[in-house]
């Protein structure tokens, strides 16, 4: 893989996971969503875009979408799909020491076995 693939790749997960723990942060400062009933869901759904840690995400879930669309241009499909499965570990990474979460030690087994898939991968 070359450097450009490496720093994609690393937009992908990087990028993508912390998107993610954003949007999770902001919707924890909103509350649980309780009614689903279209009225509900847009009231939550302006409260949502009124929190930066929401723009936050979806700017950096973008930017990884859009280096997954390039690097999907210039790697094969059957490497990238299992590389970008890293995001499990940066996710409980991120879970743990960011968001505060407590994470099993059953999680952490498997975020290791994702690991090892991904070396085999990466590897073979």
């Amino acid at each position: 893989m070359t450097m450009r693939g490496i720093v994609f790749l690393a937009s992908i997960v990087l990028g993508g996971t912390a998107g993610d723990l954003c949007v999770s942060r902001a919707m924890k400062h909103i509350g649980e969503v309780k009614n689903f009933t279209p009225r509900h869901l847009l009231r939550v759904l302006l409260r949502a875009f009124r929190v930066g840690w929401m723009w936050l995400g979806l700017a950096l879930m973008t930017v990884a979408f859009f280096s997954l669309l390039a690097i999907l241009s210039w790697e094969n499909v059957s490497f990238v799909v299992p590389a970008t499965a890293l995001n499990y570990a940066v996710g409980a990474l991120g879970a743990r020491f960011l968001l505060g979460e407590r994470v099993s030690a059953k999680r952490w087994g498997g975020v290791l076995l994702v690991c090892c898939g991904v070396a085999l991968v990466w590897y073979g």
